[in-house]
């Protein structure tokens, strides 16, 4: 992004990712995590105390793994492993409900899945958002290529299988629901997964939300893992404050820049709701992949002989580029509500503060030492080059 638009729009990217995107995004799921968790237990309470709960839960969950980010790396990764391995097993019990309902011959839903359905372009784009949010894991390997062990081989191959397998996971478990649910089920109900597990599961569905929940927190915690490292690379170039670049002395994680991810997804819980937040956080995640992507198509033509450890198909890019385009303008035409007004507001924001504190460098130099100097205290943090080996 840098190389090709320059430090303005890098700035800008990186500013909405690290203060609104990704902590949106973490918000999006530990509030789904907390919602399939606390389920079983509040389905008699009235929804306002219910959101209280979906509310706390989150924050809960928020500062669980905000201290497995700040603690150790290799904590994050042996977490990580596990909750992989459970969300795998929960996938596979809805799958094979479905196969089951299925094999019993009953194929009314699945027949009548899209009765009703209105075809138009911004309709299609906004579901687009919800759809597509669930495979947005995709480009998080790509921010973390500095903690990858030979990453010209390992990136290509956890794309080339990891994509794939969870396509094709969710696309089964989405037939499992649409084999025993009704369209209006699926639309009414606050937990599609539990319904379909007490249809299918009897006793045993108090495995469907306790898959759901196990999967939306290890989500969360590696989109918080991955934001973090833009967040820590953005202020060692000088696009954020130098104070989260730093590392703890002793675990050597970024623990300031966890630290504020953490604070700033705390803040979209507690004001936030998951559609609202879905369809404003994917706006921005679309328009800057279709940056991206106009970035990578013009540097493989104008620098076609640098190196490359890894190389996408040509027709990947432009075909990202054409959904990009699509969700980033559909939506506006269609419905043009002040969350879009907004999220230009933060870019227009962005510049202004690139402008003042990046370009002009007009920062406060006392608050800002004092405020490093607490942090570092905080934190027992200290610049990379200067830690402990």
């Amino acid at each position: 992004m840098h190389k090709f638009w320059g430090p303005l729009p890098s700035f800008i990217c990186a500013w909405i990712y690290v203060v609104i995107l990704r902590p949106a995004e973490v918000a999006i799921i530990v509030m789904t995590f907390a919602e399939y968790a606390i389920q079983p237990f509040t389905r008699e309470l009235e929804t306002d105390y219910k959101m209280m709960a979906i509310k706390l839960g989150s924050l809960s969950a928020l500062f669980i793994m905000t201290y497995i980010n700040i603690t150790s790396v290799k904590l994050f990764v042996r977490v990580q492993n596990i909750f992989g391995v459970c969300k795998i097993f929960a996938c596979l019990v809805v799958i094979g409900g479905g196969i089951y309902v299925i094999a019993k011959g009953n194929t009314d839903h699945l027949e009548k899945g899209f009765e009703g359905s209105k075809i138009s372009a911004g309709g299609l784009s906004l579901a687009l958002y919800s759809g597509l949010w669930a495979y947005d894991g995709w480009s998080s390997v790509t921010v973390v290529t500095e903690e990858i062990i030979n990453p010209a081989v390992n990136v290509p191959l956890s794309i080339s299988i990891a994509v794939p397998l969870i396509t094709a996971l969710y696309v089964f478990m989405n037939v499992a629901y649409m084999s025993v649910l009704s369209f209006d089920e699926m639309t009414s109900v606050p937990a599609v997964a539990v319904t379909f597990g007490d249809r299918v599961l009897g006793p045993a569905s108090f495995l469907i939300p306790l898959g759901v929940a196990i999967a939306t927190f290890g989500c969360a915690m590696s989109v918080q893992f991955g934001v973090t490292r833009v967040c820590y690379t953005a202020a060692r170039g000088g696009h954020m404050l130098e104070v989260f670049s730093f590392v703890n002395v002793k675990r050597l994680t970024p623990a300031p820049a966890v630290a504020l991810q953490a604070l700033i997804t705390s803040v979209f819980i507690i004001v936030g709701n998951i559609s609202t937040l879905i369809e404003f956080a994917s706006w921005f995640l679309w328009f800057f992949y279709g940056l991206a992507m106009v970035a990578l198509l013009v540097l493989r033509r104008t620098q076609a002989d640098k190196p490359r450890p890894y190389r996408v198909p040509t027709p990947v890019p432009c075909f990202v580029l054409l959904i990009a385009i699509f969700l980033s303008v559909l939506p506006i035409v269609h419905d043009p509500s002040i969350k879009y007004l907004m999220a230009i507001g933060f870019i227009v924001l962005g510049v202004g503060v690139y402008t003042l504190f990046v370009y002009y460098k007009k920062t406060p130099t006392y608050l800002l030492r004092k405020f490093t100097f607490l942090v570092q205290v905080l934190f027992e943090s200290v610049p990379p080059s200067n830690r402990e080996d």
